[in-house]
């Protein structure tokens, strides 16, 4: 049996539009979105203990242990696995513990979904590794408990999303490159959504009239405004980004990219942001690295 699985990676997401078309009863946003899958990822690092434990092996300062997505995923997996095995054989499966490393590369509250793909990176590995059988909609479903962006990356593949963001279809996109800006600043997602500012009310669209360019991207993202409003920081990135095509913010943000059908386009613009901003290039892609964890 294998006991590790070393560099497993919790790639980035970018919202290539972001629009609140309303919102539920119980509070919860409903949007509309692109995600995008890029190049540009954590690295999760699982070894099987042989007691119940799970315990993360890598200190990541500001988010306590017991908080931490990755440890909170990996209890919701071991409850369910062991549920489904009492479930269907009566009895309790052999011990389901593990250490987990981390090497964290997506900043934290940059809308790049950092959490919610290490979240999703942890159920696709340990689902593996402790041979608990579930499908890509059952974790799926565990994921959603965990966070709205959480379903997206167990799907593995490129979407357009509904809902609260639970609600996936496929979507094929261009092989673009993409310019991300950290422009310094980390936004808590609910500062954006609890905003008086926020537009709720923007018509939906269907999913056949997303078109990408990038003279100009589709739709916009809401959430943009707010967060150009209450951080300035990102407006400046914004406005110096938007000298070599449209410039967008992901998510709730703090990040924002921009993106180049030519990956020397992209290394150009590179050498050119300013100091105090740290910056990257990405390559989009069309699959999850790890979906094969979950076809197989």
């Amino acid at each position: 049996m294998t006991r590790t699985l070393n560099n497993c990676p919790a790639p980035a997401k970018l919202n290539l539009f972001l629009h609140v078309t309303g919102r539920r009863p119980d509070g919860y946003h409903l949007l509309q979105t692109v995600f995008q899958l890029v190049d540009f990822n954590d690295l999760l690092h699982f070894e099987l203990r042989d007691d119940d434990q799970i315990r993360r092996s890598t200190d990541i300062p500001g988010v306590p242990e017991e908080s931490d997505l990755i440890v909170r995923a990996a209890r919701l997996l071991q409850s369910a696995i062991r549920q489904k095995a009492v479930a269907s054989a009566g009895s309790a499966p052999a011990p389901l513990g593990a250490n987990i490393g981390i090497e964290k590369n997506l900043p934290m509250g940059g809308g790049l979904g950092g959490g919610s793909s290490d979240a999703a990176t942890t159920l696709m590995a340990l689902n593996r590794l402790w041979q608990g059988g579930l499908s890509r909609q059952e974790l799926m479903a565990l994921g959603l408990q965990l966070g709205a962006d959480v379903p997206f990356f167990l799907f593995g593949r490129n979407a357009f999303a509904e809902g609260i963001g639970e609600s996936l279809q496929k979507l094929d996109t261009p092989g673009l490159w993409f310019v991300i800006i950290q422009p310094g600043v980390t936004i808590p997602t609910e500062i954006i959504f609890s905003s008086s500012e926020l537009t709720r009310s923007t018509k939906p669209v269907k999913m056949t009239d997303f078109s990408i360019g990038t003279k100009k991207l589709f739709g916009k993202n809401d959430l943009e405004a707010v967060a150009v409003s209450k951080f300035p920081e990102v407006a400046a990135a914004i406005k110096w980004l938007g000298n070599y095509g449209e410039a967008r913010m992901t998510g709730s943000g703090a990040c924002v990219f921009c993106a180049f059908t030519e990956e020397h386009d992209a290394d150009e613009v590179l050498k050119s942001v300013p100091a105090q901003w740290k910056a990257w290039k990405a390559k989009a892609m069309q699959e999850h690295p790890l979906a094969g964890l979950l076809d197989n």
